[in-house]
């Protein structure tokens, strides 16, 4: 009779032992399963989000050059969203963000990302110009950009901004600066004067500014490259970012794949968290 007692007791304690033990893990599981939930992500913007400069790019996505490098898909593959749908393209500029990207927004997007402005900004002729012509038609070009920033690009972000949150109405979202493209006094030895890398750096600062203070006006948070970039840029002798490319004309200028894992991934994951 007592050894019937004692087996039924010791039943009893490993049963409740092994119930509770049953609970802590569903519970541990649970909370794991909720850390490693995602909202649903929606990536738009230009060619700093689509990834050109880091290779490997989709066919699928023609000149959008979309690549699984890019900071989007990297954040992705690391915190398994609930859908991401990649819409950003090479070459776009506000108006297409409009016209062509924002189709997957809707109630139940959780996040946003985005970086657009350089393009209609003139990025590409603003390089081009200082590259090919003198010191003097550079910084004139530059200082032509600053102007557009102050004068219209304000208006054009308001508008995709506004779009975005009317889509989106519950969604975080992160506007993702862009770099300084070159280390002062670095260990370039040929190419732009340092006058003309400092009008170039002092452009993408001011382009910064602009947007940073539009998107904080509608609620957004901005994302500040500038940081992470700081010591990867050209000249630096560890550049995250393409110096002209003659053999990938496209390239120029653009973060490699270690400037969209390194420069850019880190500000999107402090800001989306």
């Amino acid at each position: 009779m007592r050894l019937s007692r004692f087996t039924t007791y010791a039943s009893s304690l490993l049963l409740g032992a092994a119930l509770a033990l049953t609970g802590v893990t569903a519970a541990h599981a649970d909370e794991a399963g909720q850390r490693a939930a995602a909202p649903a992500y929606v990536a738009l913007g230009d060619s700093y989000s689509s990834g050109l400069g880091s290779g490997n790019y989709d066919s699928g996505s023609g000149d959008c050059k979309r690549t699984s490098r890019a900071y989007p898909a990297l954040w992705a593959a690391a915190h398994s969203p609930s859908s991401f749908s990649f819409t950003a393209c090479s070459g776009a500029r506000t108006d297409d963000v409009l016209a062509k990207q924002l189709g997957p927004l809707n109630s139940g997007t959780g996040l946003v990302s985005l970086s657009v402005g350089g393009n209609d900004a003139g990025f590409s002729d603003v390089m081009t110009t200082c590259v090919l012509q003198s010191e003097s038609s550079c910084i004139a070009r530059v200082n032509q950009a600053k102007a557009y920033v102050d004068s219209t690009l304000g208006g054009k972000l308001d508008r995709v901004y506004s779009a975005i949150r009317d889509k989106a109405p519950s969604a975080r979202v992160v506007v993702l600066g862009y770099p300084r493209f070159y280390k002062l006094n670095g260990s370039c030895l040929a190419g732009l004067s340092e006058n003309e890398r400092k009008a170039i750096n002092g452009a993408a600062d001011h382009l910064n500014t602009a947007t940073a203070k539009r998107a904080a006006d509608h609620g957004f948070t901005f994302g500040d490259v500038t940081t992470t970039f700081t010591g990867h840029e050209i000249c630096s002798g560890d550049s995250w970012l393409h110096s002209v490319n003659w053999g990938n004309i496209s390239e120029s200028y653009h973060p490699t794949a270690a400037g969209q894992s390194g420069g850019y991934l880190p500000v999107l994951t402090r800001a989306a968290s």
